[in-house]
């Protein structure tokens, strides 16, 4: 009886399993890593209605970032500052007719927020509160990287479960004194770091169950 396939279709079936798993690896992967967070929200860095550079004002004027963030430390978010607190310096101190500026005195014209695009967020499903995280001293740059370095702020880190979910597993290189949460600079001594070690261990505890954080 003569053969209905040729000789190399036996190889081929061979290789098509192979090709297959090869494809189906290549599909996750894509979808792992460029329909990830890391890929799709770091570097997000959205044109704000008012140019702001957190460089001039936290790095060369020495403003605070609580000074504008001011519930960062107090409820669960961060908050944008108000018009009122951009005119507490500038009403007095800095050019209010410059073009960079207009934005700030419409806004206080017209007695109307400034809509300021959000770059860090956390989604819905997830619950997050700013307050607990700086009374226990994680840093600002821990989430939000070298801002103070930054003339146009972008998301620095992926604000994904995984992780969310590193830190609270291992949160001792991320303490400092709570009086140095804002200060960029802020590296760990060998003897605070010890100290880090111990007070992650006291925390009551690190979250890592799904309640913790979908509530």
């Amino acid at each position: 009886m003569p053969q209905i396939f040729p000789k190399w279709s036996n190889t081929a079936a061979k290789l098509v399993p192979i090709l297959i798993g090869i494809k189906l690896i290549l599909v996750v992967f894509v979808f792992w890593y460029w329909f990830s967070p890391l890929s799709l929200e770091v570097g997000y860095r959205p044109v704000q209605p008012v140019p702001f550079s957190h460089k001039l004002h936290v790095s060369d004027l020495g403003v605070d970032c609580l000074y504008c963030h001011s519930n960062a430390e107090k409820g669960p978010f961060g908050s944008v500052p108000s018009t009122q607190t951009c005119m507490n310096c500038h009403e007095h101190q800095a050019n209010k007719d410059s073009l960079k500026f207009s934005g700030v005195m419409q806004s206080w014209h017209n007695n109307t927020p400034i809509p300021w695009i959000r770059v860090h967020k956390v989604g819905d499903y997830a619950y997050f509160d700013h307050s607990a995280h700086v009374k226990i001293g994680v840093g600002c740059v821990s989430c939000h990287g070298r801002v103070d370095q930054m003339m146009v702020v972008k998301q620095n880190e992926a604000l994904s479960m995984g992780w969310c979910l590193d830190c609270h597993r291992n949160p001792a290189p991320h303490l400092r004194p709570v009086d140095q949460v804002t200060n960029m600079e802020f590296q760990q001594s060998a003897v605070y770091r010890q100290m880090a070690i111990e007070k992650a261990k006291s925390l009551n505890p690190p979250v890592e169950s799904c309640s913790g954080c979908h509530r």
